[in-house]
């Protein structure tokens, strides 16, 4: 029940669900999601550490770039269950849609200078 909860928590707020259907886009740093979400860099981080937990989202390091990408749900049933199910949902909310027109153009390069 734990392992649900924790899942179910951490897509309560819209701009954790928003960060995985970006998320579902692409591999992407703090501040290419930064950029998206028009949120700060710390809120950023906290909503990325509370997926994180969930077993949502994983990440790998790559010189100084944190990469985020969505689990393989290997850590709960509960967090893979959600995502496949995710990947048909909310893509015509006009604020997701939006958001998964940008994820192309965001470019980590041209967003640190």
């Amino acid at each position: 029940m734990k392992t649900f909860v924790k899942v179910m928590k951490a897509l309560s707020d819209p701009n954790r669900v928003k960060i995985v259907k970006l998320l579902q886009q692409k591999v992407m740093c703090v501040c290419e999601l930064q950029a998206a979400l028009e949120i700060s860099q710390p809120s950023v981080s906290k909503h990325l550490k509370i997926l994180e937990e969930a077993g949502l989202i994983d990440y790998h390091k790559d010189g100084l770039w944190v990469n985020y990408y969505l689990s393989d749900g290997h850590h709960s049933p509960y967090a893979a269950n959600l995502l496949g199910n995710l990947k048909h949902w909310l893509d015509n909310d006009p604020q997701v849609a939006e958001l998964i027109k940008k994820a192309p153009f965001l470019n980590r390069d041209e967003i640190t200078g």
